[in-house]
């Protein structure tokens, strides 16, 4: 195509650079996994492109990198026939099945137990598809189809930054059909989930189904914005002499083309070390950043392919070592409610037991009600379950095509299955949460502990462990039953003695002189932290006052809005919890009466706010956050526009350029002093 005469010659030059630099660090990125600019940088070099070719429309070429965008919805896909059938691989379960597949081999290849050499990588679970390029410009994609006829979705395909429009290397041949997986990564998979629900949309089952549904949309201007992934496997039909005798040495070659391939592709020599490799990709199974679902082995050399050949539909010289299962269809029996430590009720399914991922799986959670209705489960339908690793079975989606006539949703109890307190859900929350705070046993051990903790009643030598076994020998039922503790029983415990028994005795009393923002949040309010309490304490200055406030009157509070208001009269509406809160003040627990602020010279701090980070010398965090609240000040975990300085010491984190970048001033340790006088 002749180049018009009225295009600058520094234009042509720059739009040339500018689209190779481009394609050079897409091939960085995607193929070398080995980025040399930011993305900032890279935006830049596409933003000038796109300008260029605004302006001088005829300097667009189909391989510029700005052609990503998509095309007009098609109406249809044209079929394409397959120069060479897109064959499927057999498949292997466990060991003797490949040990009886390299004796195939062997067999065929008239050897006597040769240590055959194979290629190996992880079996992408996503979708299959053909790539035809002539003179290195890409021409045709296609689905793998039935093997013999498949989809044309170039448009598609080349809205994929992974796939190369034009080849990057002298060396190309005249026509190459390079073969590969589209597939989507946990991460883009999960993001694209959320945008479907902000939009009213329907989520996909998993990462492979999100992948296939995409790349075969009609309108490529969609696919363009969906995160999808190619890599190469293999060659389908080549011209001229560009190959060498070895699958690895051609996945090689595909690498140097521009193709991304697998980071963990490795040559292997015999069946032992195919099961070490497949092993060791097993373990890694949970800490990839995609879905596989087992490995791929393929005999090296290409010669040797030839001879053992193919049967029908699969090549006798490759098998896919396929994973434990993490996805099965069983039937769903009943739904049971749980209580979490923190009150939370959580929808758990009973199932007919199966087998996922290899263990046998008869519960699988439900998350919470949202998550049931919105997915239209019901009691009595076949359901997937699915288990990755050591995460717990969930339930992901029902088959509607199997659903019985009598099947219902599950209901939320209204009172709490283990101490029949009332439960309540708070608005623009999905969580159901029983109100039993300090007598609900399923909270019994998380209450003890949070009391316990040193930021609350600090009770030295309370430790989780000793916490559970009381609690498991029914010493305790809640946490105004620790002031009644005697040491006969305690020294009775495991690991403990008399003066151990003895030690937390004294612990006890001594516990019983604290604060009473301390004693607040020691209560295990839900969302009620240490400022919170120690506001709620200022404002109301006695228990007594705080158990009667309204809403109305706690939202009056700094750092109480609504949710928090609801959570603090919800709590204080519970006869059961009014009474242990009673009945701990009646066992000695008291605190310094609280002066108003207005009328004490020492609380000169009163109405700031600092954040602390860093380490300071001869003063822990706790211990410099005391000193500020002792004269009024709040201290904040985060640093806002609304902080009046940052507290910094030796090794300060991130919140120092925060601050620095709001404008917040920032004290080092003899400024900090000097602020305490």
């Amino acid at each position: 195509m002749p180049v018009p005469e009225n295009i600058p010659e520094n234009i042509r030059a720059d739009c040339k650079m500018l689209r190779d630099e481009i394609n050079r660090h897409n091939c960085r990125y995607y193929v070398l996994d080995d980025p040399q600019i930011t993305d900032q940088a890279y935006d830049q070099l596409l933003r000038r492109l796109q300008r260029l070719e605004t302006q001088y429309p005829e300097q667009v070429s189909s391989d510029s990198p700005t052609q990503r965008v998509g095309a007009a919805p098609a109406t249809h896909f044209e079929s394409v026939r397959h120069e060479m059938p897109m064959l499927s691989l057999d498949n292997a379960f466990d060991e003797a099945e490949m040990m009886a597949f390299e004796k195939r081999l062997n067999d065929k290849l008239s050897k006597e137990s040769t240590s055959l050499p194979y290629t190996a990588e992880p079996k992408l679970d996503g979708l299959a598809v053909s790539l035809l390029y002539e003179q290195g410009l890409l021409i045709q994609a296609a689905t793998r189809g039935d093997g013999k006829n498949g989809e044309n979705i170039t448009a598609n395909a080349r809205t994929l930054g992974s796939i190369p429009l034009r080849l990057q290397t002298e060396r190309i041949p005249a026509r190459i059909e390079v073969r590969g997986e589209v597939y989507m990564d946990h991460a883009g998979f999960r993001a694209l989930n959320e945008r479907q629900l902000e939009n009213g949309g329907k989520e996909f089952a998993n990462p492979r189904n999100a992948a296939a549904g995409s790349l075969r949309l009609l309108d490529s201007r969609i696919t363009a914005k969906r995160p999808l992934t190619f890599c190469s496997y293999g060659i389908g039909v080549i011209e001229g002499d560009y190959l060498d005798d070895s699958h690895y040495d051609r996945m090689m070659f595909l690498q140097s083309l521009g193709f991304p391939i697998s980071p963990y592709i490795e040559r292997v020599s015999g069946i032992d070390a195919c099961i070490d490799y497949y092993r060791a990709i097993l373990q890694k199974r949970d800490e990839l950043a995609f879905e596989i679902d087992g490995v791929v082995f393929k005999l090296d050399n290409l010669q040797q392919q030839a001879i053992a050949g193919t049967v029908s539909r699969a090549p006798r010289w490759a098998i896919a070592y396929k994973f434990p299962a993490q996805e099965v269809m069983t039937k769903l029996l009943d739904v049971d409610f749980q209580v979490g430590r923190t009150g939370t009720l959580t929808p758990v399914a009973r199932l007919e037991p199966v087998a996922v991922g290899g263990v046998m799986v008869s519960n699988a959670t439900l998350h919470n009600m949202d998550e049931i209705q919105r997915k239209d489960i019901r009691i009595g339908d076949m359901v997937i379950v699915r288990r990755a690793g050591d995460v717990i079975p969930e339930v992901v989606s029902t088959v509607v095509d199997k659903r019985v006539q009598d099947s219902a949703l599950p209901e939320m109890p209204r009172r709490c299955p283990v101490c029949d307190s009332s439960v309540t859900q708070q608005e623009g929350q999905a969580a159901y949460r029983c109100t039993g705070g300090l007598v609900c046993a399923a909270q019994r051990k998380e209450a003890i502990k949070h009391f316990a903790s040193r930021k609350a009643m600090d009770v030295e030598g309370l430790g989780d462990k000793l916490v559970e076994q009381m609690v498991e020998q029914k010493m305790i039922d809640s946490i105004g039953d620790l002031y009644h503790l005697e040491m006969v029983e305690l020294a009775a415990l495991d690991r403990m003695a008399e003066k151990s028994a003895q030690n937390l005795i004294d612990a006890l009393e001594k516990s019983k002189q604290t604060t009473l923002a301390r004693f607040i949040y020691a209560l295990g309010i839900r969302e009620v932290g240490e400022t919170t309490a120690e506001s709620l304490a200022n404002h109301f200055k006695s228990i007594e006052s705080l158990q009667e406030a309204e809403i109305d009157h706690l939202q009056a509070v700094d750092d109480v809005g609504p949710v928090v208001a609801e959570n603090v009269r919800l709590f204080f509406q519970q006869p059961e919890n009014r009474e242990i809160v009673g009945g701990l003040i009646g066992q000695g627990i008291h605190w310094p009466s609280i002066e108003d602020k207005r009328n004490n010279s020492e609380l000169s701090l009163v109405g700031n706010t600092y954040v602390i980070t860093g380490m300071l010398e001869g003063l822990g965090r706790d211990e410099a956050a005391a000193l500020l609240k002792a004269r009024g000040a709040r201290v904040s975990s985060s640093v806002s526009a609304k902080t009046t300085a940052v507290i910094a010491g030796e090794k300060p984190g991130s919140k120092v350029s925060k601050a620095a970048t709001l404008g917040v001033p920032i004290l080092d340790q003899i400024a900090f002093q000097a602020l305490l006088g």
